[in-house]
């Protein structure tokens, strides 16, 4: 991901509309030192960040990650396996969009690849939180999850839904990592 291109892309698409940078803060809901700082293409965007500023402006985020109208479909739109929008969301996870080409979507479904790491499984479990609710279902391996301050442990099998707005994080419990469909429900 070109952070620099989708930073140029943010502000002029800000700017076409008309949006000051202290409007586009109160709807991120940042300061103006962290909206900057995105905005130059200074430190690196969060999917939560992407996809607010994509309802903001009113496109779909893969418009906003690639810079050109993508295909979209009104009626369908098919994904084949291993395929997908990639998504730089967190570092060492990786991030399948599967529904990147239907137009006016309203749930971000993401296939989520987790490294296993025996220090990030010993260490506080980094959190974020994001607008609507999130729906996980582990396919492969387990996940250690922190929500809303309490530890939940899921297996192949099990699933997860919650308030996306309450502080979350996750880390890979098995050797193998883990892999997990994520469909978050935009606000």
């Amino acid at each position: 991901m070109d952070i620099k291109a989708i930073a140029q892309r943010i502000k002029g698409l800000r700017e076409d509309l008309e949006i000051s940078v202290e409007r586009m803060c109160e709807l991120c809901e940042l300061s103006e030192e962290e909206y900057n700082a995105l905005e130059n293409g200074e430190v690196d965007f969060t999917f939560s960040f992407l996809n607010r500023c994509a309802t903001i402006f009113g496109i779909d985020i893969a418009e906003l990650l690639t810079g050109s109208t993508t295909s979209c479909l009104h009626a369908f739109a098919v994904e084949r396996k291993g395929k997908g929008l990639k998504v730089d969301r967190r570092k060492d996870f990786e991030y399948l969009h599967l529904a990147s080409r239907f137009y006016n979507h309203r749930i971000d479904p993401l296939y989520v690849k987790v490294p296993f790491s025996k220090e990030a499984l010993e260490k506080p479990i980094v959190t974020n939180t994001h607008e609507g609710q999130e729906f996980d279902y582990v396919l492969e391996g387990g996940l250690k999850y922190t929500i809303h301050g309490q530890i939940v442990y899921l297996n192949e099998g099990d699933s997860i839904m919650f308030d996306s707005s309450s502080p979350h994080g996750m880390v890979a419990t098995t050797e193998s990592g883990c892999k997990f469909l994520a469909i978050v429900v935009k606000k």
